[in-house]
């Protein structure tokens, strides 16, 4: 039965129509796997098990009447961000203690509508801050990949590395993640996984906890590009719940995949061949163009001269939005609370002791770039900035430019409690480098597998679209993966 849980989501969906086994025993195929794997990899918080059985009975009900969706039957992790009715949802964080929803997050309904079967809640970075998912209050995952020869641990990326983790473990057939600044791509390369964060607004926001809302977008981490398409047709929607979900057709992403790429013009951007990179980024960068070139594309260099004020613009922007955003937690309703002398002792208190170091450290930098004698230094100031990087994206796209290929991350996976990572917090937000443009501009993006290091880690490369353009991502994105070949973990846990 362990062979089951390599499947793909479209070989489970065709073998679970041919009877050659039931929803049920994938199922169980999957919870066995978790039991055996979590304790070394902690990407699972929470396993639900009884709920994932009997929605695996109810598809095998369907299934048996040929009344199957989509999605009918198929294992799915959920990221600790999304709300699940009755089930804990604590965004990974101290603060959210005991949490459970009383209501579902329009992406996770979507999933269930179209028959998925929840498996658990995913581990991830708290409140999604982070680039290594060392900050969650319920500890560090673990990359299920390691270096030849070596057996230190890994980080997984983050803030979605529970969710990348447990795809490329096997732990569960793909995985709902949340993309704020590069948080399902960078992640995705780390474990030679897909990650795919969708234009924002394509999936509602509603029931999903707050980082930075204008830049939060959620999007699927899957085996192949085939599987993150089938699993972005079923989150999508508009949600009249979700003022920013934008209302327009979701296309059939999968009729994307195998079609031609010849005419398309991809653009490579000068401003992304940064000082320091390594030589084996730029050795896979030029390996992609030259795959996209074989296949009839056309290869394009192009500009896009803002791009060096990026990292600065989104570490001024997500923390203000985020001090904002989570200002609703001090103890009163829900969650954890810590007593105090007065009210204000008790706010006080329960934020010291529910949230983590790293979230305290956004809060006070977004509260300080909102304060009175600021705002207009750096807040005002970024958001001009974060307009000229939109431009600069528009500029090119009105060039003629169909998609925009780059490095997905600046390093392969590196390792946990990193010495230099952890004196230099700037040294961690500098992971974001290739992907915070995409979320400062709205865009979609896609990182697909695309080889490995010297040390037999995975890469990864990132292709960035037009708005509401993630068919030409998936497009583009098969050809890398169709010419790099698919990249698997030797299994050690």
């Amino acid at each position: 039965m362990t062979e089951l849980t390599k499947l793909t989501i479209s070989e489970i969906r065709a073998r679970l129509a041919a009877k050659d086994f039931t929803a049920l025993e994938l199922t169980d195929a999957y919870l066995a796997a978790i039991e055996g794997a979590n304790e070394r990899l902690n990407a699972y918080i929470t396993v639900t098990a009884d709920k994932a059985r009997e929605m695996a009975k109810a598809s095998d009900r369907r299934i048996a009447d040929g009344d199957a969706r989509p999605l009918e039957g198929v294992p799915l992790g959920v990221k600790d961000l999304f709300a699940t009715e009755g089930v804990h949802t604590q965004a990974a964080s101290h603060i959210l203690d005991g949490f459970k929803p009383r209501y579902e997050s329009t992406v996770t309904s979507n999933l269930w509508a179209d028959g998925a079967v929840m498996l658990g809640k995913l581990n991830m970075d708290e409140f999604a801050m982070g680039s290594s998912n060392e900050t969650s209050y319920y500890g560090p995952v673990v990359n299920p990949w390691r270096a030849e020869g070596d057996n230190k641990d890994l980080v997984p990326g983050g803030s979605s590395g529970g969710s990348a983790a447990a795809v490329a473990a096997w732990l569960c057939a793909g995985a709902t993640a949340t993309d704020t600044g590069g948080s399902i791509r960078q992640p995705a390369a780390f474990t030679a996984t897909v990650g795919m964060k969708p234009t924002y607004g394509r999936c509602s926001r509603w029931g999903t906890v707050a980082f930075a809302s204008s830049l939060d977008q959620a999007g699927p981490i899957a085996r192949d590009v085939r599987d993150a398409a089938l699993l972005l047709k079923s989150m999508a929607s508009v949600d009249p719940k979700d003022t920013t979900s934008v209302d327009r057709p979701v296309p059939d992403y999968e009729e994307a995949i195998g079609q031609s790429v010849k005419g398309l013009k991809i653009g490579i951007p000068k401003e992304y061949r940064i000082d320091g990179m390594p030589q084996e980024i730029e050795a896979l960068w030029q390996k992609g163009i030259d795959w996209m070139r074989e296949a009839g594309a056309e290869i394009v260099d192009i500009s896009l001269p803002h791009t060096k004020y990026a990292l600065s613009v989104y570490y001024i922007v997500a923390p203000a939005e985020a001090s904002s955003n989570l200002a609703r937690y001090d103890g009163v309703r829900y969650g954890l609370r810590v007593p105090g002398d007065d009210i204000t002792a008790m706010y006080e208190n329960t934020r010291a002791e529910g949230f983590g170091r790293e979230v305290k450290r956004r809060i006070l930098i977004g509260t300080y770039v909102l304060s009175a004698g600021y705002y207009d230094a750096y807040y005002l100031r970024a958001q001009k900035v974060r307009t000229l990087i939109k431009r600069d994206f528009e500029d090119v796209f009105e060039a003629g430019v169909d998609a925009i290929l780059t490095p997905a991350t600046p390093s392969a996976a590196f390792g946990i409690a990193d010495q230099e990572m952890a004196a230099d917090p700037v040294k961690m937000y500098l992971n974001d480098i290739f992907t915070v443009t995409v979320n400062m501009a709205g865009l979609p993006g896609i990182a697909v597998p695309a080889g490995l290091d010297a040390k037999g880690l995975p890469l990864g490369l990132q292709l960035i679209g037009r708005p509401f353009d993630e068919e030409t991502l998936f497009r583009t994105a098969h050809i890398i993966e169709r010419a790099a070949g698919r990249f698997t973990p030797t299994r050690w846990w």
